[in-house]
């Protein structure tokens, strides 16, 4: 074989110390000396630079407005577009606006006194003999029909002419001082007694809703003497006769009643009665009346304020009370009563000739005024 010194080195330095690689990539380098062999190219990034300039994700975009989201500065502008979901954040108890849920019920009328009967009085009570006596009588005398009064006893009752019929037991003075107004005054020791008028104020033959179509109002006033004690032992209402006089109004059946010592009103009740107003007072004046109308029987119930029309209740009965001058309470007949504790309110409803009846006991100076032109309220 020839030898090495018989070469010398190409002249200049080796390429890789001092001049530049030649243009285009590198010939191809084989892996194995089969010349057959995949030949394999150098990496593309060997052979490309960069582009001129910065990334463009420096320059070309900006961030969004406003603080990142996790920052607490607010939702993104992209949230403005949707309203929150309905209802408080999960995290807060909800608020219950029950003021404006629930009615103001001071505006509403105050409930019927239902189950507010009470077993004796809180003031005066007769005795349980007494009671028996009164319902004796009522059994041996039972309630009389309708009677038909002449025209000029109905024009008195206009008037207001209308006298008194004295109970037995009275102990007292019962006198006229002028038409239509009755004076009287008891003595301490006078027992129960009831002052009826000597006709009724109302009449079924000559102010029955029935008859004349339309509506009749009854009342009257008593006036209570200035020289009384704080206790009144007086009561005003109506009976429909007859009626034992030897007992208060509103004890027994066909009456009602207010008591001046207690003010509770009684329908037919020998206990207790139930709650209405306050005591009367002396120098007060106090008045009862009765409205009579009738009932519309074509009105469905749905559309009736007033209890269903029956048979029995073709008139609606309301009662009304005055004090000075000014209403102070009332009550419907039947919408007011309750079945199970109440007794039957027959001979009120208009049905029966109805008299004013005022009870006294022990000592009381009053005034019962028939006279219209001396009633302080005028229906």
């Amino acid at each position: 074989m020839p030898q090495n010194d018989q070469y010398a080195p190409p002249p200049g330095p080796p390429p890789s110390h001092s001049q530049a690689p030649p243009a285009g990539p590198p010939p191809p380098q084989f892996s194995s000396n089969n010349p057959y062999a995949f030949q394999s190219a150098t990496p593309p990034f060997h052979s490309y630079a960069p582009p001129p300039g910065p990334p463009p994700s420096h320059t070309e975009y900006t961030p969004p407005p406003g603080p990142p989201p996790s920052y607490g500065g607010g939702p993104p502008a992209s949230h403005e577009n949707y309203a929150p979901p309905p209802g408080p954040p999960p995290n807060q108890q909800p608020v219950h606006d029950w003021q404006s849920a629930v009615p103001d019920t001071s505006l509403l009328p105050p409930p019927p006194a239902i189950f507010s009967n009470h077993i004796e009085s809180r003031t005066n009570n007769a005795t349980y003999e007494e009671a028996q006596q009164g319902e004796a009588w009522c059994n041996a005398n039972p309630m009389l029909p309708p009677f038909y009064y002449p025209n000029e006893a109905i024009s008195a009752i206009e008037k207001g002419e209308i006298g008194v019929v004295t109970p037995r037991g009275y102990k007292g003075e019962l006198v006229r001082p002028r038409p239509g107004v009755w004076k009287g005054k008891t003595k301490s020791n006078s027992p129960d007694s009831c002052i009826t008028s000597s006709v009724p104020l109302y009449s079924v033959a000559a102010h029955s809703p029935l008859n004349i179509g339309g509506t009749k109002i009854i009342y009257y006033e008593v006036k209570i003497d200035r020289r009384n004690k704080q206790e009144i032992s007086l009561a005003l209402g109506y009976t429909a006769p007859p009626y034992p006089t030897f007992r208060l109004p509103g004890w027994h059946r066909g009456s009602l009643a207010v008591h001046g010592d207690d003010g509770s009103r009684f329908i037919n009740n020998m206990d207790g009665g139930k709650d209405f107003t306050t005591p009367f007072q002396p120098n007060e004046t106090i008045g009862i009346g009765m409205k009579f109308t009738r009932r519309d029987v074509d009105v469905p119930p749905a559309y009736d304020y007033r209890p269903q029309t029956t048979e029995s209740r073709l008139i609606d009965v309301e009662i009304f009370f005055t004090r000075d001058g000014q209403l102070a309470g009332g009550w419907n007949l039947h919408e007011e009563g309750d079945s199970e504790q109440d007794l039957p309110v027959t001979g009120l409803e208009g049905f029966n000739d109805i008299f004013a009846a005022v009870g006294t006991f022990e000592n009381i100076e009053f005034e019962i005024v028939f006279n219209r032109e001396e009633w302080k309220y005028h229906p």
